[in-house]
């Protein structure tokens, strides 16, 4: 789906964004940018300032870090999509957004005009941001505002349909993080939350959930409930994960041969407004055995974690438990 009625946002449009990007940066420069980058990512640097801190850095964490960010969010999106289906955000505000990675996603995931605002700390980023939208060929990317803002205490946002907060949270002081989170669920009528797939992220986004159902807002995904989370902290954790194609610095970073990384992540999607969460959610990679299929779901609030069997006894069921992928609603809809 496009959010204009130009070029569709999407992974192809914003890799030949990218396209380029580093040329004249030297490669051993931008392989540094990019393993203190991972450094950040992995929570081992300070949280009281902002990570990007010029144009070197924003480069490699465009090429870098931008496709698998796009890729998270749209995930993300996607569950919210499927969870509001006659609902679509006309303003969009993006709290820390950096490049634009998750306006990118919005604008991939919905259909019609929509006022856009990317707020950061690093005016390096909020450079390169608008630079990568004006190629991208969006109507709704090119009209973004891009706004330097101190992303912390003290952050005004204005109001919007949806606000998103994507790797950002672990960047933040726990003050400062509860601070932000507060101020989405005063500005936004939608508020989604991404942090990477570790044990870490998980517990910023669940530390975050209960904060945007204090303030009144209800889940809308990836929980099928507004309950308290029945992950055991410590014992386990709740993440998902999203195909990203791997650009050359990923190769030349990571090494490996495949042409793909699988991008780990949290989430949440919160809501002022009716939605239609899943019955259960499948929360790890389908187990497929000889004529059955294993799921691991969240299911409603009272039931749990739960384990379920599909066999070929079960007929449709099982085609489509098949076909199932982590992530996805369990038993599926049918729309």
């Amino acid at each position: 789906m496009n959010a204009s009625a130009s070029v569709p946002a999407s992974a192809e449009t914003l890799r030949s964004a990218l396209g380029g990007l580093l040329d004249g940066l030297p490669p051993k420069q931008a392989a540094s940018a990019v393993e203190r980058l991972i450094a950040n990512y992995r929570g081992r640097t300070p949280t009281d300032a902002p990570v990007l801190r010029d144009r070197s850095d924003v480069a490699a964490y465009a090429a870098y870090r931008m496709p698998a960010t796009f890729e998270a969010v749209r995930s993300a999106l996607d569950a919210l999509a499927e969870a509001a289906p006659q609902w679509s955000p006309g303003s969009h505000v993006d709290v820390g957004g950096g490049t634009g990675a998750a306006t990118w996603a919005v604008d991939a995931t919905w259909d019609g005009p929509r006022g856009t605002t990317v707020l950061d700390w690093a005016e390096p980023a909020l450079a390169l941001g608008r630079e990568l939208a004006a190629s991208s060929g969006s109507e709704v990317l090119r009209a973004a505002e891009w706004r330097r803002a101190v992303i912390g205490s003290g952050l005004a946002l204005p109001e919007a349909d949806l606000v998103t907060v994507s790797y950002v949270l672990g960047e933040l002081t726990p003050e400062a993080r509860r601070a932000v989170v507060a101020e989405a669920a005063r500005a936004g009528q939608a508020v989604v939350l991404i942090e990477p797939g570790t044990p870490e992220g998980y517990l910023r986004i669940r530390e975050a959930r209960d904060q945007l159902i204090a303030a009144g807002l209800k889940v809308a995904a990836p929980c099928p409930h507004d309950g308290t989370c029945p992950i055991e902290v410590g014992q386990d954790w709740c993440h998902f994960s999203a195909r990203v194609s791997r650009s050359s610095l990923h190769r030349k970073v990571k090494g490996g041969s495949l042409p793909y990384e699988d991008e780990k992540f949290s989430y949440v999607a919160a809501t002022r407004f009716p939605v239609e969460p899943v019955p259960s959610r499948i929360t790890r990679k389908p187990q497929i055995r000889k004529g059955l299929v294993l799921l691991e779901l969240c299911g409603p609030e009272g039931e749990g974690l739960t384990r379920a069997t599909v066999t070929k006894r079960h007929g449709d069921l099982y085609k489509a438990a098949r076909d199932a992928d982590w992530g996805q609603e369990w038993p599926p809809a049918t729309r």
